[in-house]
């Protein structure tokens, strides 16, 4: 291959493109003006002397990127800059420091290898905006995330078995199913985040779909009900708008975008960031997914990195809740990866990851170009990763199963997670929502707690859906414990909060129904004896407008996670076992 055609091969390293200016001390993109935007941009070389016909080599000076000058050809160190013919000398560019030379923006792969790679400068945008495969939203989202809100991107993984190598996991003729599902909320300050799992063999009800199918024409697809998670994309023709929609009907939240990647990103991602480490807490020896490590930190890429996140039967209880817990673990490996100096300082390697992350993402059309991908990279990067936190929607076993194959909601956790991300709260403990809640709890909180049977309450609707009231009595009555409580009708006023209000000598069971009832330190209202029907002092508990339904502690609105409810922060090496 001859100098001036140097950039066009399909196997050049695209980490050849960038070149060490020691003028400014930068890496720079040498681009050619004939290379078609499909193929890599290479930069151009001095053509060979040719001897024997007397003709002499011509150095090609590069074409200028918009709003940035190209540098010339290399110079011997200390020989004076010749000006370029009919242009007057540059003056020196005062040097950047060192931080500012290794910002490179990836443009994009999943939502995590942006939180990883992101802030970064530019890159050969047209090159990577090449590389992007968008679908239609079909409305089924926000339209877009904002600066200056909360963002909830839903991740999909497919089953689908297209591209090199991938037919040996079996199921070669799978349509593409949402075999992994992911919402990941950041918070409107960006402090913390959550990336909700949700089971694929989850039963739910799959919605209407309108949707724009691949020949351009527009179709409902009909919705399903009491059906695996999964066949939201896929079946029936199905899009990945379709999984938005079922994620909004599940939860309530309307994700503002959407990514899809296939066996191939696992690969190809992990290959360009040279690999990640994780933790194995046994032997694994899976033939399934075809994943054999010894126990231990393990350093895995490629189709080693796929197959540990495919695998099931050999972790946990061999089902696809086990393998939720390697996904969040490999996803934490990677995003560690990605904001490590090895790869943030690495050029090359950044550019390796841009490359793949753009070829192995489909987007929704909101967020099809490099510019957007950028923005949203440079929102995500602001998050620290130790207030990442990852869990999986609360479920329980299928009782209409005999041979438990799929799960459904255990509804009272479930809507109290969904609330936390409705609301905006973060799962870790973040500082200042510590210190505010703090002198509030310590004063009234702490102490003894009665018998959930000593608590005399009277229940008043101050606000919530028409009903709540009875609902919430009859949550107490028969979980709870709470014998001595009544329904007693509308409060006076409409209150945004839920209220408890109690006498001096009541503190122990208003401690122990704000214990039942998820009740922050704020919610709780010291004050006067209230007599009851039978003339026997009671408390008062009022349901405000934040009510949202009979056993879903109101903590939800105040960062408390529900107990028992699986969670793991990004910033930890979590082992397998």
């Amino acid at each position: 291959m001859d100098a001036t055609g140097r950039g066009r091969a399909d196997d050049i390293d695209p980490a050849d493109q960038w070149v060490l200016n020691p003028t400014t001390g930068e890496y720079e993109l040498r681009l050619s003006p004939s290379a078609p935007q499909s193929a890599v941009p290479g930069p151009r070389r001095s053509a060979p002397r040719d001897a024997g016909a007397g003709v002499r080599s011509r150095t090609v000076t590069p074409d200028r990127l918009p709003g940035r000058e190209v540098p010339g050809p290399r110079r011997r160190r200390g020989a004076p800059e010749e000006p370029l013919p009919g242009r007057r000398g540059r003056r020196p560019v005062k040097k950047k420091g060192r931080g500012k030379k290794i910002l490179l923006w990836t443009g994009g792969t999943m939502a995590f290898v942006l939180v990883g790679t992101a802030g970064a400068a530019y890159l050969y945008i047209e090159h990577l905006n090449g590389n992007i495969t968008s679908v239609s939203d079909d409305g089924a989202s926000t339209g877009g995330f904002s600066k200056g809100k909360a963002i909830n991107i839903l991740l999909i993984g497919t089953d689908k078995r297209t591209g090199k190598g991938n037919n040996k996991y079996g199921d070669a003729g799978s349509v593409g199913h949402a075999d992994t599902t992911i919402l990941l909320h950041v918070s409107k300050d960006r402090s913390n985040a959550t990336a909700l799992s949700i089971p694929r063999d989850l039963i739910t009800d799959v919605p209407d779909c309108p949707t724009t199918l691949a020949d351009g024409t527009q179709k409902v697809i009909g919705g399903t009900s009491e059906v695996r998670f999964n066949t939201s994309l896929g079946q029936d023709d199905r899009t990945p708008s379709c999984v938005a929609r079922t994620v909004t009907e599940l939860t309530g939240i309307t994700p503002d975008n959407f990514m899809v990647a296939d066996f191939n990103a696992v690969k190809t991602l992990t290959t360009a960031v040279g690999g990640v480490d994780v933790c194995l807490g046994k032997d694994i020896d899976d033939p399934k997914s075809h994943l054999n490590l010894k126990k231990g930190m393990r350093h895995i890429e490629g189709e080693t990195a796929l197959a540990f996140v495919r695998t099931r039967h050999a972790v946990g209880f061999g089902g696809d809740l086990s393998r939720i817990t390697l996904q969040q673990q490999f996803l934490s490996a990677l995003m560690r990866k990605l904001k490590s100096n090895d790869t943030l300082t690495n050029p090359a390697k950044m550019i390796k990851v841009a490359e793949a992350g753009t070829k192995a993402l489909t987007v929704d059309d909101n967020l099809k170009s490099i510019g957007k991908l950028k923005d949203l990279g440079l929102e995500l990067g602001k998050l620290n990763p130790k207030n990442l936190t990852f869990t999986t929607v609360p479920v329980v076993d299928n009782p209409a199963e005999k041979v438990k194959a799929t799960v459904v909601l255990n509804q009272a956790p479930a809507q109290q997670v969904f609330q936390m991300i409705k609301n905006d709260v973060s799962f870790t403990a973040v500082k200042a929502q510590q210190k505010k809640e703090a002198a509030a709890v310590a004063a009234r909180l702490k102490g003894p707690k009665s018998a959930a049977s000593a608590v005399r309450v009277r229940i008043l609707n101050g606000g919530a859906d028409s009903g709540s009231a009875q609902a919430e009595l009859n949550y107490l009555q028969n979980e709870a414990g709470v014998l001595k409580s009544s329904n007693d009708g509308n409060a006076d006023a409409v209150l945004a909060k839920t209220t408890l209000e109690y006498g001096p000598d009541q503190a122990d069971q208003a401690r122990r129904l704000a214990d039942i009832m998820g009740l922050s330190g704020a919610a709780m209202k010291p004050g006067k004896s209230v007599l009851n029907d039978q003339g026997l002092p009671t408390i008062t508990l009022t349901l405000g407008k934040d009510f949202k339904g009979a056993g879903v502690k109101l903590n939800a609105s105040s960062g408390t996670a529900p107990a028992g409810v699986q969670k793991s922060t990004a910033d930890k090496v979590e082992c397998a076992k």
